[in-house]
């Protein structure tokens, strides 16, 4: 293959299918979609296995590729979730009528060709798929080379459903894995209506620098948690440890505790305790450090500038000893990625400046930082968390994959 003109081609085309699909054919698109990935899952693990193999069983990545039996019985529950979700199209957003006697209405109307790029998570693929496909979108699917064949095969199983329902399958395609590819899809400006890159910064960047097509990003997440010298500290290690420990390889997990010096020595102690089992190295700062090597915690590091707006994404945090809130928020500021940032404290004036001043996609207090997902959010699947402030923000799903149209109507009128 020379170039992807004919998928690019194949995708502007198939926009007029699915824009022109009811809701309840695109809900029965969908359910049979779940059916199929569960009847299926034999298939889908093997290929998941194959990919697997090629990973080193060190690469904090293996756990986002990895598609177990019940991980499909929760895309396919994800997939029946979207399909119930209200259809984001054809909503009529306002009406007037002019002195002059022209009608104007401003419905939702679905965005077109949708292009993501993305490392090795296939749930993505479905998520993607599920999600355009409800919101009359055609998607094109760039994957990673880690998930090669499990990609393949879940597109395999999309576009034979999509066969089954009379419909062009074109509207999901899997785009070539190979690099020279991507450079095409980011400039095709005549066939692709955004650009969604998942994954790390390293990629976003490339993305954003190169990208004709307009872009929303989501994707990389350096997350804290503030303990603020108020905070019920039981409660304060059992949140840290959760957004640490429940998922460690995705956007949503805790990377730096922030805590107030008053309270370090107190917290730390409980922190090394529920971390202990899970091996957790810690990067500290020098008080930080002290404490914890006083308590012979044994996954120890001192921090360097590096561990303090650094994603993990593993076993891995860091540790920030602070005199108080303002210190704490110049911190976040200065590390954040604007992802997800949490405060733990019983003094309620202080949680309203922290939520109110943190400049993140989502602010929680007395929370896991985990939460961060559109599922969780009652929004379904997602296609991952915007850090942006354009479009959409934070949980990335069906409400913004659609934008604006003005329909006037007249009878004559000139100006």
């Amino acid at each position: 293959m020379e170039n992807i003109q004919d998928i690019l081609k194949a995708a502007s085309k198939a926009t007029t299918v699915i824009r022109n699909l009811s809701a309840d054919k695109k809900q029965a698109v969908l359910h049979d979609l779940a059916k199929d990935l569960i009847k299926h899952s034999d298939l889908i693990i093997a290929e998941n296995q194959k990919d697997l193999v090629k990973m080193d069983d060190t690469d904090p990545k293996k756990d986002r590729l990895l598609l177990s039996a019940d991980r499909i019985i929760g895309l396919a529950k994800s997939v029946n979730e979207v399909a119930v979700l209200e259809d984001p199209t054809g909503q009529l957003l306002s009406e007037k009528t002019l002195p002059n006697g022209l009608k104007v209405q401003k419905k939702t109307v679905a965005l077109g060709v949708v292009g993501v790029i993305y490392e090795s998570r296939p749930n993505v693929t479905i998520d993607v798929a599920a999600l355009c496909i409800r919101s009359g979108n055609v998607c094109l699917l760039r994957g990673g080379t880690d998930a090669y064949f499990t990609n393949i095969c879940l597109v395999d199983i999309i576009r034979n459903v999509l066969k089954a329902h009379q419909l062009n399958p074109d509207i999901v395609q899997l785009m070539p894995v190979d690099r020279k590819y991507v450079q095409e899809l980011l400039t095709a400006t005549k066939y692709v209506d955004i650009i969604i890159p998942r994954g790390s910064q390293q990629l976003i960047d490339f993305v954003r620098q190169n990208a004709k097509v307009p872009v929303i990003e989501t994707g990389a997440g350096v997350c804290h948690t503030y303990v603020e010298s108020t905070a019920n500290l039981a409660k304060a290690s059992k949140i840290i440890t959760n957004a640490k420990v429940s998922r460690p390889s995705v956007c949503n997990s805790l990377d730096t505790v922030v805590v107030d010096r008053s309270v370090a020595a107190d917290l730390l102690k409980l922190v090394a305790d529920d971390m202990l089992p899970y091996a957790v190295e810690i990067f500290a700062d020098d008080y930080a450090h002290q404490i914890l090597d006083d308590l012979k915690y044994p996954f120890l590091q001192r921090a360097e500038a590096e561990d303090f707006g650094r994603e993990f994404l593993s076993l891995k945090c860091s540790v920030k000893v602070v005199d108080g809130i303002e210190e704490a928020l110049a911190h976040i500021s200065e590390f954040s990625s604007k992802h997800s940032e949490a405060i733990i404290s019983e003094d309620q004036a202080l949680i309203e400046i922290f939520m109110n001043d943190v400049d993140a996609a989502a602010v929680y207090a007395n929370a896991s930082t985990r939460f961060t997902d559109g599922g969780e959010f009652g929004l379904g699947a997602e296609i991952g968390i915007s850090t942006q402030k354009l479009h959409a923000r934070g949980p990335f799903a069906l409400e913004k994959l659609v934008t604006e149209k003005w329909y006037v109507t007249g009878n004559g009128q000139v100006r």
